[in-house]
């Protein structure tokens, strides 16, 4: 992946929930950011990214690890509207905060989507604690690996170099 120890682009959506106010990759500086980008109606989000971003969000304290799940729609747009995503992360019992993604103008992709370069849902993306992406990875990947992955980023100090 091309953008692999960049800092972070910001989130571009237009709403949130299961969060009072917007959140900024910004303010969580300091801490493991894992973003999980899901579409409700995506079979793969539904049967293995939303439990594993569900057992992350379980499992490490969130002091040290940060959870955001960004739907980023860009198919079936008329199906998968905020009520519908409201509905399903209460059936769903999913806590931790989703950003909606900001729907693009000119195109099917929206805006923090294109700007992660993600090639579709479900895709796994793991900040280090200075806001730098230590892993793009759209599709499954094992749960083993990405615990790894979390537990050396967690271990590293704030101000650690590269």
């Amino acid at each position: 992946m091309p953008n692999i120890n960049l800092v972070a682009p910001e989130l571009q959506v237009s709403q949130w929930l299961n969060t009072l106010r917007f959140i900024t990759l910004a303010e969580l500086r300091g801490r493991v950011v894992v973003l999980h980008a899901f579409q409700m109606l995506c079979p793969g989000c539904v049967s293995h990214g939303l439990p594993q971003a569900m057992a992350i969000h379980d499992t490490f304290p969130a002091a040290d690890v940060a959870v955001i799940g960004i739907h980023s729609v860009f198919e079936h747009h008329n199906a998968m509207t905020p009520v519908a995503l409201e509905a399903f992360l209460y059936e769903y019992r999913i806590r931790f905060p989703v950003a909606v993604d900001q729907l693009s103008t000119t195109g099917n992709i929206p805006h923090t989507m294109e700007a992660f370069g993600m090639k579709g849902t479900p895709t796994l993306i793991i900040l280090d604690r200075q806001g730098r992406i230590r892993l793009n990875h759209f599709g499954r990947i094992d749960d083993l690996r990405v615990g790894a992955i979390i537990g050396q980023l967690v271990s590293e100090a704030a101000t650690d170099p590269l």
